[in-house]
């Protein structure tokens, strides 16, 4: 067998011409447009990935956002609940010690009530009955005992020592005009030679004096000269013994 090397010569050329025409204008753009394929999908796949996490960073961040709506919601509600608990046992303390205040007060004022009451009588009773008291002396004193009531008033005169004195006895030396006697009865002219004698020797001077009736006075004598008095009554005994019925009766 014969080999036409010219033939042969022209078909492996044809072959390398197909094959670079083949590469050039078909392999080429075909691997061309495979490798922009395979970017074009690596680029939206990339794409993909990236919003893949920006979904689920977006997803992560409203997860976060609603966990702490949910913990300030829930601590809100809390403080909320505290607060209404403590502004109800406030309110319930307020009433309390309200009730509390105006039950005391009535309380107070019904013992102050009581009190004044009990005060009010027990004045009374002892208005009544030293009133009582005053008019039985005063009825009294017409009698015979007010013919001591003279006695008794020398004798307060002549006792007469000290500070007492010496004042009663400038105030009569400085008198103008007559020292005053107040009775509450009209004095007999004996009963005043004896005080006028009694004021005489207890000063050691001649005692210009005056008589004058004072019914106000019960059952007493009294002598006063410039401000300075010396005197003697039942009244003084009554007044006494009402001030010591008085804080007696005062609660402290």
């Amino acid at each position: 067998m014969v080999i036409d090397w010219f033939t042969v010569i022209a078909q492996a050329l044809n072959f390398f011409i197909l094959v670079w025409l083949l590469k050039h204008f078909l392999y080429k753009p075909i691997l061309n447009a495979i490798d922009e394929r395979e970017k074009k999908i690596a680029t939206e796949l990339a794409n993909a990935d990236a919003q893949k996490a920006d979904a689920q960073k977006e997803h992560d961040e409203f997860q976060h956002k609603n966990e702490a709506f949910d913990a300030e919601r829930a601590a809100l509600l809390a403080k909320v609940t505290d607060d209404a608990g403590a502004e109800r046992k406030r309110l319930f303390d307020d009433a309390r010690k309200a009730a509390d205040a105006w039950s005391a007060q009535r309380a107070e004022s019904q013992k102050t009530d009581a009190h004044n009451l009990n005060q009010a009588l027990t004045r009374l009773t002892q208005q009544e009955v030293f009133a009582i008291a005053r008019s039985a002396l005063k009825d009294l004193a017409a009698t015979g005992l007010e013919e001591r009531m003279s006695d008794v008033f020398i004798q307060r005169v002549r006792a007469l020592t000290g500070p007492p004195k010496d004042g009663l006895a400038g105030a009569l030396k400085t008198l103008s005009s007559p020292a005053l006697v107040r009775s509450a009865f009209d004095l007999p002219p004996p009963q005043r030679a004896a005080i006028q004698k009694a004021l005489n020797e207890t000063f050691s001077a001649d005692i210009h004096l005056t008589f004058e009736t004072a019914p106000d006075l019960i059952s007493g004598i009294e002598l006063s000269a410039n401000g300075q008095k010396v005197a003697w009554s039942l009244a003084d005994y009554l007044a006494s013994l009402e001030k010591g019925v008085e804080k007696l009766l005062t609660p402290a």
